[in-house]
């Protein structure tokens, strides 16, 4: 035990809980890199302004929030990360838990949740959970994205269409029935500038990639709106100045009743959080040909949640996009998300005066285009095309995303998940009765033929709960009066207790109906549980299946 413990802080010295950036550091960074990674930096840096405060007030927080979440996370993310290329802040995927929280809890119930979503995630990392998070089902993935970028597309039809509608309703069908009811009230200069925001962001990189096309879109529109003096919502009109200076640090003693009413959507936090980010690092080692750190990963995506909530932000994790943009322009150290923190914190500190005047169809714009890239309906449409159990999540998962809520669709998500993984290896799980006329062929070439009156009963998969119970009704109805019985595991991998006690019960059935038991075939991880079980006690354990088939043999020869 306590060697175990000695070989478990150890670790914390190895590769495998260091960031990316001290080893990087210690191996030593060209200049010609070092000269990419800043001018990587700022350009990531100026493509995540837009978005940033995009996501925060689709969250239904104040525009800075979104500001400060992008520099204190991203700079965390990027310096004790576990990704070279890592692009951490606010991200579309969180929107829709964030708006429900702060609708139920307010922003301070938002940022106790933060707080303890980025200790979750620290647990996470310390327990070596970043290798298990891979195990999440792609169709669970895909069906939970697909319905946060409904959900997002839709909480934008207000600002798109200009509709001034003064308090939007929180669930899906009945925004579209107000949406509906204020058809009327169409801001068509509030619609054109979305329109062309749409058009800009989708299609200005065919003209320059010097510029990014949301932020074209972005300061296109504003001008525009400030020279014609347009009659459209700007950020200004509706929360007024945005501030130029970071808050003070501010923390946090939860109370009993805190905890207890947010640790839903604080686990929820963490888990799509954990999910996005390591996605998110996946996605850059297959561009760059790298390999991530997912343990110390999750230990930086902890640690920029605490600190983002501390200085008052909203819930970060890495950025899909915003990472490959990074890659894209040549980052490929650390450093270039650390530039693009600081970018982002000389852009608040000089230009926020300015970013008052951008019209709130212009985010809408930029915000549909986010939703239409997080659909990815060429995706969902080859999982829907895949098995029924696939289907069944991703619809499941979908649905309860769009029409509930997020927790509760990730929670049924990944029991349904489970259940029908177990189903499908209980289904894979036989066993075939050799022996009088029920040999198989490829037994029969091989050990030859039974002799009458012994049963073999070839198990092909593990034994485990889901198929213990067919693994008993075979073995107990057979029409057969058998004296010797030989149950043969040398296909199944693995018994679990419900097995075994299943086993045990058959066993002994045979027992005391004097029929003659040899179990073999089993590996070395069935044989401990077999004997830990004294399950020699009621049958012969033999390893080597020839062998006992001469014992059995041996057993019916007459004496």
């Amino acid at each position: 035990m306590k060697q175990t413990f000695k070989s478990w802080f150890a670790s914390f010295g190895s590769g495998e809980f260091t960031p990316k950036f001290f080893s990087l550091l210690k191996e030593g960074i060209s200049r010609a890199q070092l000269r990419r990674d800043i001018l990587s930096g700022i350009t990531v840096g100026v493509v995540a302004l837009p978005l940033a405060i995009a996501f925060a007030i689709a969250s239904g927080v104040s525009p800075e929030k979104g500001l400060i979440t992008a520099i204190f996370a991203g700079f965390v993310i990027s310096a004790f990360g576990g990704s070279r290329v890592q692009i951490g802040g606010p991200t579309g995927a969180f929107i829709v838990i964030v708006y429900g929280i702060v609708q139920e809890h307010g922003v301070q119930g938002l940022t106790f949740a933060t707080f303890m979503a980025g200790f979750m995630l620290l647990g996470m990392g310390l327990l070596r959970f970043g290798s298990l998070l891979r195990y999440v089902p792609q169709p669970l993935i895909v069906g939970f994205t697909s319905g946060i970028a409904i959900i997002i597309f839709s909480a934008q039809i207000n600002d798109f269409l200009g509709l001034s509608i003064q308090q939007v309703p929180a669930h899906f069908f009945e925004k579209w029935v107000v949406y509906f009811q204020h058809v009327g009230a169409i801001n068509w200069l509030a619609l054109g500038l979305a329109v062309f925001t749409v058009v800009v962001t989708l299609y200005f990189s065919k003209i320059t990639t010097a510029v990014p096309g949301s932020l074209a879109a972005l300061l296109l529109c504003t001008l525009v709106t400030q020279v014609f003096h347009l009659p459209v919502e700007t950020i200004g009109s509706r929360f007024g100045e945005i501030p130029r200076t970071i808050p003070a640090p501010t923390f946090y003693a939860l109370d009993y009743q805190t905890i207890k009413s947010l640790i839903s959507p604080a686990f929820a936090i963490a888990l799509l959080g954990g999910i996005e980010s390591l996605l998110s690092a996946v996605v850059a080692d297959g561009m760059i040909g790298g390999r991530h750190r997912s343990n110390i990963e999750l230990i930086a995506q902890g640690g920029a949640n605490i600190v983002s909530a501390v200085f008052g932000g909203i819930p970060a994790t890495g950025a899909i996009a915003r990472t490959a943009t990074n890659v894209k322009n040549g980052g490929r150290t650390p450093i270039s998300g650390i530039v693009h923190a600081l970018t982002l914190l000389l852009i608040m500190v000089l230009a926020a005066p300015f970013a008052k005047l951008i019209p709130m169809a212009c985010l809408a714009g930029i915000l549909v285009v986010v939703a239409y890239n997080m659909s990815e309906w060429r995706v969902f449409v080859s999982v829907f095309k895949g098995n029924l159990y696939d289907r069944m999540v991703l619809v499941t998962v979908f649905l309860l995303t769009v029409v509930f809520d997020l927790i509760i669709a990730i929670e049924i998500g990944m029991v349904l998940s489970a259940f029908l993984f177990i189903k499908r290896m209980a289904d894979i799980t036989q066993v075939n009765v050799l022996g009088n006329d029920a040999r198989e062929q490829t037994f029969e070439s091989e050990y030859g033929v039974l002799p009458k009156g012994i049963l073999m009963y070839e198990v092909n998969g593990p034994l485990f709960f889901g198929a213990s119970q067919t693994f008993q009704k075979t073995l107990t109805e057979t029409n057969q009066t058998p004296k010797c019985v030989i149950i043969n595991l040398r296909n199944s991998s693995f018994i679990d207790n419900t097995g075994l006690y299943r086993l045990q019960e058959v066993v002994k059935s045979f027992h005391a109906r004097k029929v003659k038991v040899y179990i073999t075939g089993y590996n070395a991880l069935i044989q401990a549980e077999l004997e830990q079980a004294a399950i020699g006690a009621y049958a012969e354990m033999q390893p080597d299946v020839k062998m006992s088939i001469e014992l059995a043999e041996g057993a019916m020869a007459p004496r």
